[in-house]
């Protein structure tokens, strides 16, 4: 009976936990880009938005999204292997596929040259997308002249993905005031990292030891780079076999964010795929979420931001007027706000490498545009005590661990209760 007792509460147990972050390796067969962790261009499955409670109308919005598709980091990412690839090809030492690589990857590089780390096409799309979205669910928020505020980090591609989203809302609404800023200013909470999350999350951190083991376990670049190039001194002095199968993995999750008419998954094998998305997967969970070791020091770099949203909010609901504080930074800024607003699972705390991905995924979390955004509502005639707010992580509804019979609605007084405590903390 006590055996049949715990199996019934293990399953409950199961049940009850959010699935957003999870995942199966079929899942990721299907989609094969969601091996691109981070690179997964932005997805478009949305469900349609909740309606509010009777008399209640959405009249502000707070908001922080990761810039749009971009190119890979910076030109170099594409460049060395561009350069050992031609190294390779003058002296005779790639196969009939290498050969083909080789001439894809020039292809790219002339698309790619100078591009490197800026916003794509697709990007600046994703963004307009995302105000227009926006602005049709809660038009309430955008009528007359209301003030917004957006503010992005000092990095380009998210001050271009910023213009793209406040273009888009001045196209639907030419009377909003909309003020533009990206200054060091504001890098103290909309990309803060401390000294001691640095320290942790270095390549020599605690973690990197037991990370190179799994890496070691899974990544077999052998049968990957004896398809490209021959056997022979070439092959033997100058490819690092790893290096060069992580360097075109990367290129291979790109593509699909500056939409160029290539790809290079045909020279993987599904399973390589899988393993190296695992890795990334696990190096960005270590350095971006709440693994255990790091003992909450990486989750609380997004205490600063927290606390601007919640006291933008304060003085928007007080003094009026400002429709949205919309703020625009990276994947590593949105991230640890996942896991310290307790959204869904997304502080879930995986000490095992090999059990991360079945409880928390990258391209779930945070691929290219994520974003996060309270919409608050109010009766036409109600108090600061009747607000209500409701969560969207990439448009879509999330839970937060906060007691409600309106879900996807909360009270706010409550939210920002728990949230302020969880700040003291």
């Amino acid at each position: 009976m006590k055996l049949r007792h715990f199996i019934l509460w293990s399953l409950a147990c199961l049940f009850s936990l959010p699935l957003g972050a999870q995942t199966t390796q079929e899942e990721m067969y299907a989609t094969i880009e969601k091996t691109g962790g981070v690179y997964f261009a932005y997805p478009l499955d949305f469900a349609p938005q909740t309606q509010p409670p009777e008399g209640y109308k959405p009249f502000y919005i707070s908001h922080y999204g990761r810039h749009g598709s971009r190119f890979l980091e910076d030109d170099r990412s594409y460049k060395w292997l561009v350069d050992l690839f031609t190294d390779a090809h003058y002296q005779g030492a790639l196969s009939s596929l290498g050969e083909d690589v080789y001439e894809r990857l020039l292809q790219v590089w002339k698309e790619a040259e100078g591009h490197g780390g800026d916003l794509s096409a697709l990007g600046v799309r994703q963004q307009r997308g995302i105000a227009e979205r926006m602005y049709a669910s809660f038009p309430e928020v955008f009528q007359g002249t209301p003030f917004i505020s957006a503010r992005s980090t000092i990095v380009l591609r998210c001050a271009m993905s910023m213009a793209a989203f406040g273009d888009r809302l001045k196209e639907l609404n030419p009377g909003l005031r909309i003020s533009y800023e990206a200054s060091r200013k504001y890098m103290s909470y909309l990309n803060y990292h401390s000294d001691e999350s640095n320290r942790f999350t270095a390549k020599n951190g605690p973690w990197a030891e037991k990370y190179q083991s799994f890496e070691d376990s899974l990544i077999r670049p052998e049968r990957l780079i004896t398809s490209l190039f021959k056997e022979g001194p070439f092959l033997l002095k100058q490819v690092n076999p790893k290096k060069v199968m992580f360097g075109l993995y990367g290129i291979a999750s790109d593509i699909q964010d500056i939409e160029t008419n290539l790809s290079f998954y045909d020279i993987f094998q599904s399973q390589e795929l899988f393993n190296l998305w695992q890795c990334t997967n696990y190096r960005f969970y270590v350095a971006n979420a709440n693994h255990p070791e790091g003992n909450g020091i990486v989750t609380a770099n997004a205490k600063s931001l927290l606390r601007n949203i919640l006291d933008s909010a304060q003085e928007a609901i007080q003094e009026g007027g400002t429709a949205a504080t919309l703020r625009f930074g990276h994947d590593v800024n949105v991230s640890p706000l996942l896991a310290l607003m307790q959204i869904e699972n997304y502080n879930v705390a995986v000490r095992n490498p090999y059990d991360v991905y079945t409880a928390w995924c990258d391209f779930k979390a945070v691929p290219m545009a994520a974003n996060i955004q309270l919409i608050f509502f109010q009766k036409e005639n109600g108090s600061s005590e009747d607000i209500l707010v409701k969560i969207l992580h990439n448009e879509k509804e999330v839970h937060i661990p906060i007691e409600t019979d309106l879900f996807p609605f909360y009270k706010w007084n409550d939210v920002e209760r728990f949230y302020r405590n969880l700040l003291e903390e």
